[in-house]
């Protein structure tokens, strides 16, 4: 039985993810296997201080927030989707707040985000880890930002979300696939990819790796699954919520650098952008891609698919009459494989790494923080180093 000390712990990391009293209920019980009733929860919300109706954070502070938020890539977002930012940050706030204040501080965000909705056909998935969909996203590629995303087709739970300087390297896109099945324990039953190179060694190992799983012999989809895009529809919708809520704010960016005459594509620039904007870009899709998991899924008229939050589907799949399909393996089965991958650590070439971290040094420059920040390191460093890469 987990101490009293861990049950506060987990009930105040539960709240501020932004769960409901009931699937905060769930997760003790099958996760920390500590069974309380829901009068009791509610004890503990209160011993905590911790409330969704009562003693609102002061509006003063929420729309001090919010409007920082709209400065940066949070301009994206529609009332829910900040509601739940402001809780997962600590504030207590109602949605109707939180939209009244972006009526106010951001109303053309908000016209902007005024679409028609389409139709779509159907898609059916039996439970969390039965079918993954791996893609990469190309929009920031002339930018020198290479991302790659792979998304649970059942929960809808990003898998993964990496930002990096290439793609195209098979290597690298199996290094993000075995680095989230070690940490699972296994991998999916199926992989669903776009036809191209730099998924042909994924395809190897996942084909090698479920035939080393439990029951094998009883899946119903072959191990890996090469498809248009169209028909990899899952994490091909999602890059269309990503640049909704992300992307799009950068894009903006670097092309208003492109049109000042401030970024030419060439190695210079490029190498540039991902030292000073990789790391920040990354920190970032880790917070869009937790944000995502913890919002609730809109009801579709058209859908089959649970409703919910994908964090939980992916979790306690039991909720929703299915099971976890995970093909379970050691350690070592995964770590065979790892030889065939390849890490990067470094955002961009190592040698012009090395070169900025000595610019930097006897300039007395930092690391940004903030995509301000960045465009300034990215100008001061340009400024320097033009000269040498001149043609």
């Amino acid at each position: 039985m987990e101490g009293v000390s861990d049950l506060y712990s987990y009930i105040t990391v539960y709240f501020l993810m932004g769960l409901k009293q009931s699937e905060i209920l769930a997760f003790l019980a099958d996760k920390h296997n500590i069974f309380i009733s829901e009068r009791h929860l509610r004890r503990k919300l209160h011993q905590l201080k911790l409330y969704r109706r009562k003693y609102y954070t002061n509006v003063d502070e929420v729309i001090a927030y919010i409007t920082e938020n709209v400065r940066n890539h949070g301009q994206l977002h529609g009332y829910r989707w900040m509601h739940l930012k402001c809780i997962q940050n600590g504030f207590v706030v109602s949605q109707e707040v939180v939209r009244s204040i972006l009526h106010i501080v951001d109303p053309d965000g908000i016209e902007i985000r005024r679409r028609r909705r389409l139709r779509r056909r159907q898609y059916k998935n039996k439970g969390p880890n039965f079918l993954w969909h791996i893609d990469c996203y190309d929009k920031l590629k002339p930018f020198g930002i290479c991302v790659s995303g792979c998304i649970d087709g059942f929960s809808r739970k990003i898998v993964w979300l990496k930002a990096g300087r290439n793609s195209n390297d098979p290597r690298i896109i199996c290094g993000y696939y075995i680095q989230i099945i070690k940490d699972l324990g296994g991998c999916p039953q199926t992989v669903r990819a776009d036809l191209g190179t730099e998924n042909g060694i994924v395809r190897q190992v996942q084909v090698h790796l479920r035939e080393l799983g439990e029951n094998h012999t009883h899946y119903s989809l072959p191990p890996f699954l090469y498809g248009t895009s169209p028909n990899n529809q899952r994490i091909e919708a999602w890059w269309s919520i990503l640049r909704k809520h992300h992307s799009q704010y950068w894009l903006n960016l670097f092309h208003k650098l492109k049109d000042d005459g401030l970024y030419s594509g060439n190695f210079l620039d490029k190498s540039l952008i991902q030292f000073c904007f990789m790391s920040i870009i990354q920190k970032e899709l880790d917070t869009v891609a937790m944000e995502w998991d913890l919002h609730q899924i809109s009801r579709s008229r058209n859908a089959v698919s649970p409703i919910g939050k994908p964090f939980i589907m992916y979790n306690i799949p039991e909720v929703y009459g299915t099971k976890d399909y995970l093909c379970n393996l050691s350690s070592a089965d995964i770590g065979d494989y790892e030889e065939q991958c390849l890490f990067h650590n470094c955002p961009c070439d190592d040698d012009f790494y090395e070169l900025c971290v000595i610019i930097m040094s006897e300039n007395g420059y930092v690391m940004p923080k903030t995509s301000t920040d960045a465009v300034d390191l990215y100008l001061n460093l340009r400024h320097q180093l033009l000269p040498y890469f001149a043609t």
